[in-house]
């Protein structure tokens, strides 16, 4: 090992920002010492009344131990350890119990942070200075009133045996930081990490995060997919006939205004559901997301963009579930932008609401004899909507002509 490899943890930052994490510790052990002094002093008084002083003592223990089991404390330790021992701790669930026992990993840790870091202090303001006056002392610094003072084994009348003396303990503090550091450093994630009831937490919110953000891109995708296509389709169609037909081109225009007035609408929506406001991750006020009770709309608009729908609906649409409605919505619409993408020739739409549920087909003819059964991210969405939902989705070529059936299961809610 080289000589620079000897004295590198002495000039490491994070040697530095370990020593600045034990010296917290210490200056948090300040009033536990000077209450230890306090009833130390209260104990030995002929002046207090023995039954008293032990009874004040009981109080003072229980004050000085209820901080170190406290949750806000873990999570104190838990901020300082990932800042300064550079520990990746995930940070408590809020609004989650914490368990006993991460209660006590939680309470040995802060001791051992206490402990050692008054030892440290205490290093600081003894050792330290003594250490830092004898190497003065040996570059013939004049160390004035100390030079005839005597420390243990240690005389400032003979600078060179105690300069080195100083190096040597200046040295030791510093590898006894950079120890206790890395001590610490290693023994953060199994005193301060989190139990297993934490982590299943932790996934279960991930999860659920990941679902919403999902949900999210759900509805991006299918909405601006929708205007951007039906907006493409009028725009090419308008272009073929300006010059020959200026009223089809206004009508054209028209419809991809409102398909886009829409679009902005529904990005609103999403972008909405995404704002931070000062008082913490809430949501903005939004426009109610479309449901089935729009079908009619969302026809009229896929056939001013020009595509041929049969329609038909069997069945009372404003007796489902908003969230099966609102989903049943997304599920049509993409199947219309799929359509007018892909398809060729009218599309064929049925909605039906069962007892038991609601029942969505689209069936059109496909360019070419065959299409590809892979599908893309509006068929990969479709599938997760109906699977959350707990329902089934077919889609595939069917000879010639491409069928989507989606079944969503929707119980009714008994009446009085």
């Amino acid at each position: 090992m080289t000589v620079r490899g000897v004295f590198a943890p002495l000039v490491r930052g994070s040697t530095w920002r370990r020593a600045v994490f034990l010296l917290l510790g210490g200056v948090l052990a300040l009033p536990y010492v000077l209450l230890v002094v306090a009833f130390a002093q209260l104990l030995t008084s002929t002046e207090v009344p023995r039954p008293l002083g032990f009874g004040l003592l009981l109080v003072g223990a229980g004050l000085a131990v209820v901080p170190v089991f406290l949750a806000g404390s873990r999570a104190l330790e838990i901020a300082a350890a990932r800042a300064l021992l550079a520990v990746d701790l995930p940070e408590p669930l809020p609004g989650h119990r914490v368990d006993r026992e991460t209660r006590l990993r939680a309470a040995l840790w802060i001791a051992m942070h206490l402990g050692t870091g008054a030892a440290v202090l205490f290093a600081a303001i003894s050792a330290f200075p003594m250490a830092l006056v004898f190497v003065a002392g040996l570059a013939g610094v004049d160390v004035g009133a100390v030079s005839d003072e005597r420390f243990g084994p240690f005389d400032p009348a003979r600078p060179v045996p105690a300069g080195l003396a100083g190096v040597a303990v200046l040295v030791a503090l510093g590898y006894a930081v950079a120890g206790l550091g890395a001590l610490a450093a290693s023994m953060a994630p199994v005193l301060l990490g989190p139990a297993q009831a934490e982590r299943i937490a932790a996934l279960e919110a991930r999860a659920v995060r990941l679902a919403e953000r999902n949900r999210l891109a759900r509805e991006l995708h299918d909405s601006v997919g929708h205007a951007l296509t039906v907006a493409t389709l009028q725009a090419g169609a308008a272009r073929e006939v300006l010059d020959t037909d200026p009223e089809f081109s206004r009508r054209a225009l028209r419809a991809i205004e409102e398909t886009s007035r829409r679009a902005m609408d529904d990005l609103d929506q999403v972008l909405g559901l995404l704002r931070e406001t000062d008082s913490g991750r809430q949501p903005a006020p939004t426009a109610p997301q479309p449901t089935l009770a729009g079908l009619d709309g969302l026809v009229a608009t896929a056939r001013a963009a020009g595509l041929v729908v049969e329609s038909r609906v069997d069945g009372p649409l404003d007796a489902l579930p908003a969230v099966v409605s609102r989903e049943g919505y997304r599920i049509v619409q993409e199947g219309l932008t799929n359509a007018a993408r892909h398809g060729r020739g009218p599309v064929t739409l049925r909605v039906a609401v069962p007892p038991e549920g609601l029942e969505i087909e689209l069936v059109n003819a496909v360019r070419g004899a065959t299409r590809a059964t892979g599908g893309g991210r509006g068929l990969d969405g479709m599938r997760e909507r109906v699977l959350l939902l707990g329902g089934r989705l077919d889609a595939g070529p069917a000879g010639e002509r491409w069928r989507v059936r989606a079944t969503l299961p929707a119980p009714r809610e008994e009446s009085g």
